[in-house]
């Protein structure tokens, strides 16, 4: 949601495809936790429309980048790449972005809000890194 609000107001809303998957089945459908809605709505950010979805292999052909949160989903994206080509266009978001390099964002669910705020933070830091990023790339093309 924070990546998908800087993304909108930065202007490259139609220049920049982007969603997001969990590694497993769990929470296919449904809506996010509570919690982050609660955090996310505090921000001024709303992600209670969104769904949630299950990687796929073909990820790999839709997305020129496929972004982590931590290295145990990085270890099991890059399991799904089809060749090494594509492995190598998986990586941590705090790293790719330029937020915190091999910084990794925690899982917040058993936490409580100050875990959820945490992350809002970390989630900000790379949002903001990531549209720096992407406007280079694309002005570069």
């Amino acid at each position: 949601g924070v990546l998908r609000e800087r993304i909108e107001r930065e202007g490259l809303a139609g220049r920049v495809e982007l969603d997001s998957a969990g590694m497993g089945p769990w929470h296919v459908g449904r809506p996010p936790d509570p919690r982050a809605i609660r955090s996310a709505a505090d921000h001024g950010i709303d992600i209670s429309g969104l769904r949630g979805r299950q990687v796929d292999a073909r990820d790999f052909d839709r997305f020129d980048w496929l972004l982590c949160a931590d290295r145990s989903n990085l270890r099991e994206l890059q399991a799904l790449a089809p060749d090494a080509g594509a492995r190598r266009r998986a990586a941590l978001l705090l790293d790719w972005s330029g937020a915190r390099p091999n910084g990794e964002i925690p899982d917040p669910y058993t936490g409580g809000p100050e875990h959820f705020e945490q992350v809002w933070d970390l989630l900000q830091q790379a949002a903001d890194g990531a549209v720096h990023r992407l406007r280079d790339e694309l002005r570069d093309r």
